[in-house]
């Protein structure tokens, strides 16, 4: 015989768990300190910098 499911529980859990994942994601996303965000930024920036720098010639502006 088939599991008796009751629909309004299953609508339910399956709408928590989809707004979990909603908000785990959104953890991730804003979840970052400022202070980390700076951080991570200025490591970018200085390893773009490091790396224009090992460059042999310059790109020409004309072309």
């Amino acid at each position: 015989m088939a599991e008796i499911v009751n629909l309004r529980r299953a609508r339910k859990a399956k709408a928590r768990t989809e707004k979990d994942a909603t908000a785990e994601a959104n953890r991730v996303k804003h979840g970052t300190p400022k202070a980390l965000r700076n951080l991570a930024d200025a490591r970018r920036e200085q390893v773009a910098e490091r790396l224009s720098g090992h460059r042999l010639d310059e790109p020409d502006a004309d072309k």
